[in-house]
């Protein structure tokens, strides 16, 4: 129970008082948390072969590998407290559900249709449906998905893995429809490497990655609000030019903001608020299926102490609902 000094004070005040106490305590530990908005979430199933605990920050070391090795594992479990993570489907939504009503988690996500489905029944108010685009979806197929009222976020986008960019014209038709719904899309880009990409992505280029590639997809999209996805790491000053020539370009924190040092996770952070886009970063995770992942990422931004407390409410919700044109008051 929480502590309150001022019934502490008054030890010798009648029982009626001190239940007073004792309610107001208990009132105050249902107390709903502020909101957070989580825009990276991943819908998949999940697969009890590959299911691993893992710590997080796990690539302060990536040792890399020589030709016809295998290759290491860049998941450990060599820490204090690794992160648990869930053996089948069932496991991982109940978790993760009651981790978002503990902690007032709305989250975007994005993936498997079936288990998308399943995530909004069980929490209609907590679920934001996200779509990709699917290898041969037609483009009226696509716009026929984000147009019956189900998906309400375009993403994640991830060119990158395919060696292509963001800007290649297959992608083109895509964005014209989510500019002409005024639907928000996410873009995979910057980190993934993970130290041995072509072990593991063999198509992926980091390259690709580059916020420039996204110029000309707004240039031909002047109304299209993109978000990029892990800030575009490690390429802070692209990133910080992009946004400073596209008032619709925002950011989020997904992916790094727990697999890497953290120092260099703060290092990042801190280049883009100096640098003034403190009110286009958004939080997000880049979840699988660790439901821990949330209190780790949320961690994070509350220990970084370069930011105010606005800041961090910026991040964690205001920035979202400007970005996503939500209103406030459907998340309290």
């Amino acid at each position: 129970m929480p502590s309150f000094p001022y019934c502490r004070r008054f030890p010798l005040l009648s029982a009626l008082f001190l239940v007073s106490c004792f309610s107001f305590a208990q009132a105050q530990e249902k107390k709903k948390a502020k909101p957070i908005i989580d825009v990276h979430v991943h819908a998949m199933k999940v697969n009890p072969n590959f299911a691993s605990d893992m710590c997080p920050w796990f690539l302060s070391s990536m040792p890399g590998s020589i030709p016809g090795a295998d290759a290491p594992s860049f998941i450990n479990t060599d820490c204090a407290h690794p992160l648990k993570a869930a053996k089948s489907d069932e496991e991982f939504q109940q978790k993760l559900m009651e981790t978002a009503e503990r902690l007032n988690i709305t989250f975007v996500a994005s993936g498997d249709a079936e288990i998308l489905h399943r995530w909004k029944k069980a929490a209609p108010d907590r679920v934001i449906p996200s779509i990709g685009v699917a290898s041969g979806m037609s483009v009226q197929a696509f716009e026929d998905s984000l147009s019956n009222g189900f998906y309400q976020v375009m993403g994640e986008i991830a060119p990158q893995y395919q060696g292509m960019s963001p800007a290649d014209m297959s992608l083109d038709e895509y964005f014209g429809v989510a500019e002409k719904l005024g639907i928000p899309v996410g873009i995979h880009m910057g980190t993934g490497g993970n130290g041995m990409a072509n072990l593991t992505s063999p198509k992926y280029r980091a390259s690709m990655g580059n916020p420039f590639l996204l110029e000309d997809v707004l240039a031909r999209h002047p109304k299209l609000k993109i978000w990029v996805m892990h800030a575009g790491y490690p390429m802070i000053d692209e990133m910080i030019a992009l946004m400073g020539a596209n008032a619709y370009v925002y950011v989020d924190l997904a992916g790094f903001i727990w697999s890497y040092p953290l120092e260099e996770i703060h290092m990042y952070l801190r280049r883009l608020v100096q640098a003034g886009f403190g009110k286009r970063i958004l939080y997000g995770t880049d979840l699988m299926m660790w439901p821990e992942l949330l209190e780790t990422s949320i961690g994070v931004i509350e220990n970084a102490n370069y930011l105010s407390e606005d800041q961090k409410r910026d991040i964690f919700f205001n920035n979202a609902i400007r970005f996503f044109n939500w209103d406030a008051k459907n998340f309290e």
